[in-house]
């Protein structure tokens, strides 16, 4: 049996502005309209038959996790999630998902854990690597992929292969390498020893128990003392050592084993990553989304809506989002993420949100805000619900623009229909429905004193929220 394992999980903050806290890179969209999630969901039912997939991730993605399964077409009851109540990086997350495995499908059960925010172009190429890495989890081992490397990268960890194994392409590991400077990724590079360190890992469920017993028992014990139900309880999830899988047990490790592989990988880590998804025009300009481009070069444009121009410039990242806008040198895309740290200290909500949020039951959009009123567009999935809410500092109006709402207002029960309104006045018990089959979309005009997204108290909430 393999059962893949896709860790969900990190703000992808040198992605900012389109990747952020609440909405981070594995569910941004790539040229192709597909999310990085989706993409490592797919590749995990290729090679699952009809078996489980487990997602490890934030409780505050489940939801979102969960649509891009659905996006998937796998089949929803082949969906398993632990849902972590803080991220402490990918060793208590890998512990706990093997502890899981083990209770549902045994020791032996092969698991391939793959990072959601990957990519792999080459999914028959890939498919073939991960066969070759669960027959050397079958023998014992725990195996890696090391991407042959088409350049030098100071962006990615290596790792130097040592004597070639049995099985075709499976290598020893003579050491883990992190990060290297220009002039060692060169090197490596030019050696041809030195493979890229993927972040993919495949072994028994019982091989990874054991070595986590020997060489990060303090995680393990963790994950133990966590792992309840499917929200791992959040006072021992904390105390687990903050450590990658890599550092806890792969570089301890005497059972390591690499296999050689090239199926068009890459961690989608920078707009640099991003970039190479789309191909240059023949002054080396990539752009994606309503872009002009004159008389410039080797420039990278990203743009989600408005018509961005370009024009005698080189040289350049733009990034245009509806709330905010990015542009940088680009030998300087490892570095976005001291904008959001920036973005942090002033306490700006853009590094958190953005202008269009998603919540369980659909989406809002803040169109518009000032003194004592807020406006948004709210469009809600047919046959989902808002929670019985109610706000203490402000009144609500609601005007369907489409569908058909099914208002609860405290003791009543009524419709709204399009071109209809009502309104909901502060201290007020309500809450919004969607009956039909279509997607409902009305427009929210707030007012008060305080419109904050705190002031909300849930009496009920089939999402679980209350």
């Amino acid at each position: 049996m393999l059962v893949p394992v896709i860790l969900s999980g990190g703000a992808g903050t040198r992605l900012w502005p389109v990747s952020r806290e609440g909405h981070p890179k594995p569910f941004m969209l790539l040229p192709d309209g597909e999310s990085l999630l989706r993409k490592a969901y797919e590749r995990a039912g290729m090679l699952a038959g009809d078996g489980d997939i487990l997602t490890v991730t934030n409780r505050d993605y489940y939801f979102l996790s969960r649509d891009e399964f659905e996006k998937a077409k796998l089949g929803a009851a082949r969906c398993r999630f632990l849902l972590e109540p803080q991220g402490r990086n990918t060793a208590p997350a890998v512990a706990a998902a093997v502890l899981w495995v083990r209770a549902v499908h045994g020791e032996d059960a092969v698991m391939l854990v793959m990072p959601a925010d990957h990519l792999a172009r080459d999914n028959a190429a890939f498919a073939e690597a991960a066969g070759r890495a669960a027959q050397a989890a079958r023998e014992g081992d725990l195996v890696t992929f090391g991407v042959l490397p088409d350049r030098p990268e100071t962006g990615f960890g290596y790792i130097e292969i040592g004597a070639a194994t049995a099985l075709p392409e499976v290598h020893a590991v003579k050491r883990f390498v992190e990060k290297p400077d220009k002039a060692r990724a060169g090197q490596f590079f030019r050696s041809g020893g030195f493979l890229w360190n993927s972040g993919m890992f495949c072994f028994t469920a019982g091989t990874m128990l054991r070595e986590l017993s020997a060489h990060a028992p303090a995680v393990l014990d963790a994950a133990k003392a966590c792992l309840e139900k499917v929200d791992l309880q959040p006072e021992a999830f904390g105390r687990a050592p903050n450590v990658s899988i890599d550092v806890a047990v792969m570089e301890k490790s005497r059972r390591v084993k690499v296999v050689r592989s090239d199926f068009g990988w890459s961690d989608i880590g920078s707009w640099e990553a991003v970039s190479r998804l789309v191909e240059p025009d023949a002054s080396g300009n990539r752009a994606s989304g309503d872009t002009v481009i004159v008389d410039s070069k080797e420039n990278f444009i990203h743009s989600e809506g408005r018509v961005v121009a370009a024009l005698g410039v080189a040289g350049l990242m733009v990034v245009d989002t509806p709330d905010a806008l990015l542009v940088a040198a680009k030998d300087r895309a490892q570095d976005v993420k001291l904008v959001v740290e920036a973005l942090k200290q002033r306490g700006h909500e853009s590094f958190r949100l953005h202008r269009t949020v998603t919540r369980p039951w659909g989406t809002y959009t803040l169109l518009e805000e000032g003194s004592r009123f807020k406006i948004k567009r709210i469009v809600v999935k047919p046959g989902a619900s808002l929670s019985l809410q109610m706000h203490h500092h402000r009144s609500e109006h609601w005007v369907v623009v489409s569908g058909t709402a099914k208002v609860v207002h405290d003791d009543k029960d009524y419709a709204v229909h399009t071109n209809e309104s009502t309104f909901i006045p502060a201290g007020h018990r309500h809450r919004l429905e969607n009956p039909g089959k279509v997607d409902l979309v009305l427009i929210e005009v707030q007012s008060g004193e305080y419109l904050g997204e705190d002031d909300i108290v849930r009496f009920e909430d089939i999402y679980g929220r209350a």
